[in-house]
């Protein structure tokens, strides 16, 4: 059963998902409706031709940072500094280019104009981050997500030459093991994000989670100077 939401900023039960993981559809994607999903390890993602709809997969796939897997490869080219890496400098422009098209990819993209307002709105609001990577000051890759409590949501990331998504979230996991943040949410399972560390868990483990991470305080604002 998808359950249909109304102007309410409720949300169905995150167990009540279907197998694939889809629990309900409509609503909008207003700043406080986005919080409260969030709050429930529940994201929206759909595509342009799609209406809303709102996800909460059982297995979940999560990365603590202590766990978080940097290869001896990885760690070279950061001592080289290949790249330079900054914290929200560039959001808007991340997620532009974690929406643009990449090699083989057959369906249009989940990150839709509406998307990137509501999150860039989100990222005003203090809740939404992003890690940008340059090389000789070009964007060449990054990622972004969501922060509530001490629990990061990740999103998306991309890449415009190589190595360098992976270095920008080996320093978001530097900066959020620093900061004492205890759960990274990768949402959907990926060998890419496999090979770093993360594991899957199911659904309550993933609920008991939240319970006891979400509701610490929140290091809202900018991470720029942080």
């Amino acid at each position: 059963m998808i359950f249909g939401l109304t102007e309410d900023l409720t949300f169905p039960p995150p167990y009540l998902a279907n197998a694939d993981g889809l629990l309900a559809v409509g609503g909008d994607l207003s700043v406080d409706r986005l919080l409260v999903a969030y709050q429930q390890g529940i994201f929206p993602w759909y595509t342009e031709d799609d209406p809303i709809l709102w996800w909460s997969p059982d297995p979940r796939l999560i990365l603590e940072p202590k766990e978080f897997h940097l290869s001896k490869r990885l760690a070279r080219i950061i001592r080289q500094g290949v790249f330079t890496v900054s914290f929200d400098t560039a959001f808007r422009q991340v997620m532009e280019a974690c929406a643009a098209p990449r090699a083989g990819q057959e369906l249009g993209t989940w990150i839709v104009p509406e998307m990137i307002e509501a999150y860039v709105k989100l990222h005003e609001a203090g809740y939404a981050h992003s890690v940008e990577c340059r090389q000789e000051g070009k964007l060449v890759g990054g990622l972004y997500g969501v922060a509530l409590g001490r629990i990061f949501f990740g999103e998306s990331m991309f890449s415009r030459v190589s190595n360098s998504s992976k270095v920008a979230f080996a320093h978001l996991m530097k900066f959020l093991l620093k900061k004492d943040f205890h759960l990274i949410d990768c949402q959907m399972k990926t060998d890419h994000l496999i090979s770093l560390g993360a594991k899957e868990i199911p659904g309550h483990e993933f609920s008991f989670a939240l319970e006891e991470y979400v509701d610490l305080p929140s290091l809202k604002g900018s991470w720029t100077e942080l």
